[in-house]
Protein backbone atom coordinates (compact mmCIF):
# COMPACT_ATOMS: atom_id res chain seq x y z
CA UNK A 1 0.00 0.00 0.00
CA UNK A 2 1.74 3.35 -1.10
CA UNK A 3 1.63 6.44 1.65
CA UNK A 4 2.03 9.91 1.81
CA UNK A 5 5.94 8.86 2.57
CA UNK A 6 5.88 7.58 -0.80
CA UNK A 7 3.87 10.73 -2.54
CA UNK A 8 6.15 13.11 -0.92
CA UNK A 9 9.49 11.10 -1.70
CA UNK A 10 8.20 11.02 -5.32
CA UNK A 11 6.76 14.49 -5.77
CA UNK A 12 9.59 16.14 -3.94
CA UNK A 13 12.32 14.50 -5.96
CA UNK A 14 11.30 16.81 -9.43
CA UNK A 15 12.77 20.26 -9.54
CA UNK A 16 11.30 23.12 -7.99
CA UNK A 17 8.76 21.38 -6.09
CA UNK A 18 7.06 22.61 -2.98
CA UNK A 19 5.16 21.19 -0.18
CA UNK A 20 2.48 22.72 1.57
CA UNK A 21 -0.24 21.80 4.47
CA UNK A 22 -3.51 23.47 4.76
CA UNK A 23 -6.56 21.92 7.18
CA UNK A 24 -5.23 18.60 7.13
CA UNK A 25 -4.24 18.21 2.98
CA UNK A 26 -1.05 18.11 1.82
CA UNK A 27 -0.42 19.74 -1.56
CA UNK A 28 2.85 19.54 -3.71
CA UNK A 29 2.83 22.31 -6.12
CA UNK A 30 5.60 23.46 -9.21
CA UNK A 31 5.93 27.53 -9.51
CA UNK A 32 2.59 28.01 -7.38
CA UNK A 33 0.83 25.02 -9.37
CA UNK A 34 -0.65 22.14 -7.89
CA UNK A 35 0.07 19.09 -9.06
CA UNK A 36 -0.89 16.33 -6.67
CA UNK A 37 -2.86 16.36 -3.17
CA UNK A 38 -3.78 13.83 -0.50
CA UNK A 39 -6.59 14.93 1.16
CA UNK A 40 -7.28 13.78 4.87
CA UNK A 41 -10.03 11.13 3.47
CA UNK A 42 -6.69 9.55 1.64
CA UNK A 43 -7.56 10.11 -1.86
CA UNK A 44 -4.87 11.62 -3.99
CA UNK A 45 -5.71 14.38 -6.43
CA UNK A 46 -3.34 14.69 -9.70
CA UNK A 47 -3.95 17.85 -12.03
CA UNK A 48 -2.67 16.72 -15.37
CA UNK A 49 -3.74 16.65 -19.02
CA UNK A 50 -7.24 15.51 -19.97
CA UNK A 51 -5.32 12.50 -22.54
CA UNK A 52 -3.65 11.56 -19.18
CA UNK A 53 -6.45 12.13 -16.72
CA UNK A 54 -8.62 9.75 -19.02
CA UNK A 55 -5.90 7.12 -19.07
CA UNK A 56 -6.00 7.30 -14.91
CA UNK A 57 -9.67 7.12 -15.47
CA UNK A 58 -9.80 4.20 -17.42
CA UNK A 59 -6.81 2.59 -15.41
CA UNK A 60 -8.44 2.61 -12.56
CA UNK A 61 -11.72 1.54 -11.56
CA UNK A 62 -12.09 4.03 -8.24
CA UNK A 63 -10.51 6.79 -9.88
CA UNK A 64 -12.90 10.24 -10.59
CA UNK A 65 -12.55 12.71 -12.29
CA UNK A 66 -11.88 16.34 -10.95
CA UNK A 67 -13.03 19.76 -12.28
CA UNK A 68 -9.73 20.98 -13.15
CA UNK A 69 -8.11 18.20 -15.35
CA UNK A 70 -7.51 15.84 -13.18
CA UNK A 71 -8.17 12.18 -11.16
CA UNK A 72 -9.35 11.67 -7.99
CA UNK A 73 -8.72 7.83 -5.96
CA UNK A 74 -8.16 6.05 -2.81
CA UNK A 75 -3.78 6.58 -3.00
CA UNK A 76 -4.42 2.82 -1.11
CA UNK A 77 -5.65 1.75 -4.68
CA UNK A 78 -2.33 2.75 -6.43
CA UNK A 79 1.11 0.16 -6.57
CA UNK A 80 3.92 2.66 -5.98
CA UNK A 81 4.98 1.94 -9.68
CA UNK A 82 1.66 3.49 -10.68
CA UNK A 83 2.27 6.35 -8.17
CA UNK A 84 5.27 7.44 -9.46
CA UNK A 85 3.61 7.12 -12.81
CA UNK A 86 1.03 9.36 -12.61
CA UNK A 87 3.13 11.77 -10.25
CA UNK A 88 5.53 12.20 -13.00
CA UNK A 89 2.84 13.01 -15.64
CA UNK A 90 0.66 15.27 -13.13
CA UNK A 91 4.54 17.02 -12.69
CA UNK A 92 5.27 17.59 -16.30
CA UNK A 93 1.52 18.82 -16.97
CA UNK A 94 1.79 21.76 -14.98
CA UNK A 95 5.83 22.47 -14.37
CA UNK A 96 7.08 25.21 -17.03
CA UNK A 97 8.62 24.05 -20.09
CA UNK A 98 12.24 24.79 -19.23
CA UNK A 99 11.73 22.67 -16.08
CA UNK A 100 9.88 19.84 -18.22
CA UNK A 101 11.86 19.38 -20.93
CA UNK A 102 14.95 17.63 -19.05
CA UNK A 103 12.57 15.60 -17.16
CA UNK A 104 10.70 14.28 -20.25
CA UNK A 105 14.05 13.58 -21.91
CA UNK A 106 15.64 12.08 -18.63
CA UNK A 107 12.90 9.70 -18.72
CA UNK A 108 14.30 8.31 -22.10
CA UNK A 109 17.98 8.03 -20.51
CA UNK A 110 19.58 4.31 -21.17
CA UNK A 111 21.98 3.29 -18.49
CA UNK A 112 25.50 3.55 -20.39
CA UNK A 113 24.43 6.29 -22.56
CA UNK A 114 24.46 9.52 -20.31
CA UNK A 115 27.97 11.03 -19.80
CA UNK A 116 30.29 9.08 -18.46
CA UNK A 117 27.66 7.03 -15.91
CA UNK A 118 28.44 3.29 -16.02
CA UNK A 119 25.98 1.46 -16.96
CA UNK A 120 25.79 -0.99 -14.40
CA UNK A 121 23.95 1.97 -12.04
CA UNK A 122 20.50 0.82 -14.48
CA UNK A 123 18.50 3.20 -15.99
CA UNK A 124 16.35 3.42 -13.28
CA UNK A 125 19.16 5.76 -11.38
CA UNK A 126 20.57 7.00 -14.57
CA UNK A 127 16.95 8.47 -15.17
CA UNK A 128 16.85 10.27 -11.84
CA UNK A 129 20.47 11.35 -12.03
CA UNK A 130 19.83 12.67 -15.39
CA UNK A 131 16.87 14.15 -14.27
CA UNK A 132 18.13 16.00 -11.88
CA UNK A 133 21.43 17.02 -14.29
CA UNK A 134 23.74 15.59 -13.02
CA UNK A 135 25.56 13.20 -16.16
CA UNK A 136 29.01 12.87 -14.73
CA UNK A 137 30.99 11.29 -12.30
CA UNK A 138 33.25 14.63 -11.95
CA UNK A 139 29.35 15.57 -10.12
CA UNK A 140 28.63 13.02 -8.87
CA UNK A 141 31.91 13.14 -6.55
CA UNK A 142 30.82 16.87 -5.26
CA UNK A 143 27.58 15.45 -3.76
CA UNK A 144 27.06 13.43 -0.35
CA UNK A 145 25.10 10.21 -0.50
CA UNK A 146 22.17 11.33 1.16
CA UNK A 147 21.28 13.86 -1.64
CA UNK A 148 21.83 11.04 -3.99
CA UNK A 149 20.02 8.09 -2.18
CA UNK A 150 17.35 10.75 -1.92
CA UNK A 151 16.30 11.04 -5.77
CA UNK A 152 13.66 8.42 -6.53
CA UNK A 153 15.18 5.83 -8.15
CA UNK A 154 18.90 5.88 -6.98
CA UNK A 155 19.68 3.34 -4.09
CA UNK A 156 22.38 2.13 -1.90
CA UNK A 157 23.48 -0.27 -4.68
CA UNK A 158 23.65 2.52 -7.24
CA UNK A 159 25.46 4.51 -4.87
CA UNK A 160 28.18 1.97 -4.08
CA UNK A 161 28.81 1.57 -7.65
CA UNK A 162 29.30 5.01 -8.56
CA UNK A 163 31.07 5.81 -5.14
CA UNK A 164 33.25 2.24 -6.99
CA UNK A 165 33.48 4.08 -10.81
CA UNK A 166 35.00 7.01 -8.97
CA UNK A 167 38.02 4.94 -7.42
Amino acid sequence: MTSLAQLRRTALSYPETAEAADGGTVSFTVQGKEFAALRPDRQVVLRMTASDADEAHSAHASARRVSRAGVRLPIADLNGQELNHWVRRAWLSRAPKRLAAPVAAAGLAVAGEVGDLPKAIGSPATRALHGAGITTLAQIAERPDAELLALHGVGPKAVRLLRDALG
